[in-house]
């Protein structure tokens, strides 16, 4: 099927959804679900993170019923009242964790629109994205480590997908379809693994709902979500909502749309959703080459459509001291990739992936156990990379390489019941996690050749055990010391290559690897309520992390990145120590957070180029022939050390107009070099920003800038300074209680929203492709969104 026709049925498929929720009028049910005597509680920082006190985040625990279980059966109390509408643009402070946390709120992705979690995160401070093809394949970035360090979860599982094996594949976690984006730093992300040493990015919706919906919820609180706990009184009437959320932007021509549906009753919660989104070549404000001239040029990066959708369904059952419940989850994405090679070649991914979810609580009414926690995942992911493999002749146009992930995922975690230990309350969480996961990556160029393919299929198990200790000493001061261990079994091939990676003439032959490591991490901090509303937090850490397959079993043409990627089967476990201190304020009208951070890696696992030109195989490097297009990059490893500090606030001046005005601005800085003093590849640059706001009850207006300072600390090799820009966007947002009797709706959401304002040329300097690619110009972004 042609792109075209793709992107007509999807809009037409989305228009039928959309016409469908018009007229639901009859379905709407404004009466709240009966619920049992059940109240709230905020965890403690060890069972999960938890936002500022401005909105109930997506995670808050939801407490099981009364220990007194007669009671709660005997009592039948009138429904709680809605918290209070906590106002727009408040910028969400987390102050329980012993790390940043930073937290993309429901009502901030509405009015964010971006199709990508890199392009979401590309201006928070300490994390920029990938955009190897903004709008498509953008993946966070966190304090200048990428792929290999940065998690990606969605729900308490994997995201799946292979966005860390190449920069061109996308993340199949989907904005449109999440109500809350939290980016987690330090001891909680060793509960994911040590590959998160820089950081977990988590996405969290209503697919597996863990509690009941209730009809009238709170606005901008996270969609779904109850302000009371799971269990439902079985005599309670059904409760059904429904959201839209649609948006049109003019810089790529977009349109975008999805539904989300809650429904519950008879202890029973169902989800499901529906996005789509279609985007034709974006504007950008001049030529995008700046070492390639006299290539076709029209206002717009060449090559830049995309198009993806995606549905989920899903259910749980609430029984006495918790729930269970599953989901199926498809995502799909066909989009272009940038740059003069993927322009040339028309380069496109067909991206498919299937997930299936299941996950659960229980709370058991013992004196030791607190709660019980699984999760289980499996993934089925497929891409082909579809192009010319003649730019003259278009019927060559094909399947060019093909990558394939399997993926199982499963873990247990079990919470103690606080105890006091006389010096301390102690609370003790501990878990277990495994997985699996099989990776092929076949080429059709030369299907029987002994290593066809960016690397030949290979296979992964790993099994890991942790544990969190916090310690409360008073209601100011607490402490947590965290461990994980974990055991990786990988199986590849590779040849053996020569010392300085040129071709000797002596014949490739493919060798078994099967290494395996076993790392083990640790982590201590500090958190300490300080007069004035501060808290103050210290962290050490030392985290140990197992190389991934690509790292060591690459031997092949990387047409992403046009590298020829050459892994080393005898990589050693890479070590991280850092401190970090932080200083927060969450209440008042001054809000604020603070951090430094100190990382030195041994064993510093990086793509080394080397200076050397390959073709398609290794006996083409270094030739010299003219139409080799491939840096050679080895995977190396070197001790280097990181620091950076990063800044936000929000001041809050005074009323203006019903409303109240104030001002708000970031900083963030990562330094990033070898013990040599050399620098470290693809750094983001320093950036500082800042802006006015004003906002009531209702209202929302914003003006911001983001200037980029030039990234000039560059590689010694293979790396172009990167040119500094000045990002400036605006906004209006306008949310307001409905009459349902009149469309049907109760909540609606409008707004407008500018990006590039300035219509700037911006590069960004962590991109492979950043002096090919440009980053949008001047666009206007306007949505909706409606409550049923």
């Amino acid at each position: 099927m042609t792109l075209q026709k793709k992107r007509a049925l999807h809009i037409g498929s989305v228009s039928w959804l959309l016409l469908g929720a018009m007229s639901h009028n009859a379905l709407a049910d404004d009466t709240p679900t009966q619920l049992p005597d059940i109240t709230v509680t905020a965890p403690s920082p060890i069972q999960r993170h938890r936002t500022a006190p401005t909105r109930t985040p997506s995670h808050v625990a939801r407490s099981a019923p009364s220990r007194n279980r007669e009671r709660a059966a005997a009592v039948q109390p009138a429904p709680a009242a809605p918290a209070p509408a906590p106002q727009q643009g408040v910028l969400p402070v987390v102050t329980d964790q012993f790390a940043t946390v930073t937290v993309i709120s429901n009502e901030e992705l509405r009015r964010s629109g971006s199709a990508t979690l890199g392009d979401l995160l590309f201006s928070k401070p300490g994390i920029t994205g990938s955009s190897f093809a903004p709008g498509a394949s953008s993946r966070p970035i966190i304090r200048g480590l990428d792929v290999n360090r940065v998690g990606i979860v969605e729900n308490g599982l994997g995201g799946g997908g292979v966005s860390d094996l190449g920069e061109d594949h996308f993340v199949p976690i989907d904005p449109l379809s999440t109500n809350q984006i939290e980016v987690v730093r330090g001891p909680a992300a060793l509960r994911y693994g040590s590959t998160s040493i820089g950081g977990v990015v988590s996405a969290t919706n209503n697919r597996i709902p863990d509690a009941m919906p209730t009809c009238a919820a709170a606005p901008f609180q996270s969609y779904g979500l109850p302000v009371k706990a799971p269990l439902a009184d079985a005599g309670a009437p059904g409760c059904l909502n429904v959201e839209t959320r649609t948006s049109v932007s003019s810089v790529n021509r977009g349109v975008e749309g999805g539904m989300l549906l809650d429904a519950g009753g008879n202890n029973v919660a169902v989800h499901a959703d529906v996005y789509g989104r279609t985007t034709s070549d974006y504007s950008i404000p001049s030529y995008p080459y700046l070492f390639v001239p006299g290539q076709p040029f029209n206002g717009r990066q060449p090559n830049s459509a995309t198009q993806s959708d995606g549905a989920s369904v899903g259910a749980s059952y609430f029984f006495q001291g918790g729930y269970i419940g599953a989901a199926i989850t498809q995502n799909d994405s066909l989009y272009h990739i940038p740059g003069t090679d993927g322009a040339d070649h028309q380069t496109r991914i067909d991206a498919h992936q299937t997930k299936i979810a299941v996950k659960g609580e229980y709370r058991p009414d013992t004196a030791a156990i607190d709660a019980v926690r699984f999760w289980v995942g499996a993934t089925d992911y497929r891409h082909n990379e579809l192009g010319l493999a003649d730019p003259t002749d278009p019927f060559s146009d094909g399947v060019r390489q093909t990558f394939t992930n399997k993926e199982q995922e499963a873990r247990v975690e079990v919470q103690m019941m606080p105890f006091n230990a006389r010096f301390a309350t102690v609370t003790t969480a501990f878990g277990v996690q495994a997985g699996h996961q099989e990776l092929t990556a076949p080429s059709p160029d030369d299907p029987g050749s002994l290593f066809n393919g960016l690397w030949s299929p290979n296979n992964n198990n790993r099994i890991a055990g942790y544990v969190f200790n916090e310690f409360k000493f008073t209601d100011s001061t607490k402490a947590q010391i965290a461990g994980r261990i974990e055991h990786v079994d990988l199986h590849g091939s590779m040849p053996n290559f020569p010392a300085d990676y040129l071709p000797d003439g002596a014949p490739q032959s493919s060798i078994a690897r099967n290494p395996s490591y076993t790392p083990v991490s640790g982590s201590i901090g500090l958190l300490q309520n300080l007069p004035g509303d501060l808290v103050g937090s210290i962290t050490a850490q030392y985290v140990e992390r197992a190389p991934k397959p690509a790292e060591l079993f690459s031997r092949g043409a990387h047409d992403a990145t046009a590298t020829f990627d050459i892994g080393n089967p005898n990589l050693t476990i890479e070590t991280a120590k850092s401190v970090e201190i932080g200083l927060r304020k969450a209440t008042g009208p001054f809000r604020f957070e603070a951090t430094a951070y100190y990382t030195r890696f041994s064993n510093f696992i990086y793509r080394r180029l080397t200076g050397v030109m390959c073709g398609d195989d290794f006996d083409s490097c270094g030739n010299g022939d003219p139409n080799n297009e491939a840096r050679q990059a080895v995977y190396s490893q070197r001790d280097a050390i990181f620091r950076g500090a990063e800044f936000q606030s929000q001041f809050d001046i005074g009323p203006l107009n019903g409303g109240i005005w104030g001002i708000e601005n970031q900083f963030d800085v990562v330094r990033a070099t070898f013990t040599d003093g050399t620098n470290v590849p693809r750094i983001p640059p320093v950036r500082l920003g800042g802006g006015f706001y004003w906002r009531d009850s209702n209202w929302l207006t914003r003006i911001n800038l983001v200037h980029a300072f030039a990234q000039n600390d560059i590689a010694v090799i293979g790396e172009t300074p990167t040119a500094g820009y000045n990002l400036l966007n605006a906004e209006i947002t306008y949310n307001t209680k409905l009459n349902s009797s009149w469309i049907g709706a109760r909540e609606m959401t409008l707004g407008l929203a500018g990006n590039n304002l300035l219509n700037q040329n911006i590069r960004n300097s962590v991109s492979y492709t950043k002096d090919e690619v440009l980053m949008p110009g001047l666009g206007v972004r306007a949505f909706a969104n409606l409550k049923f």
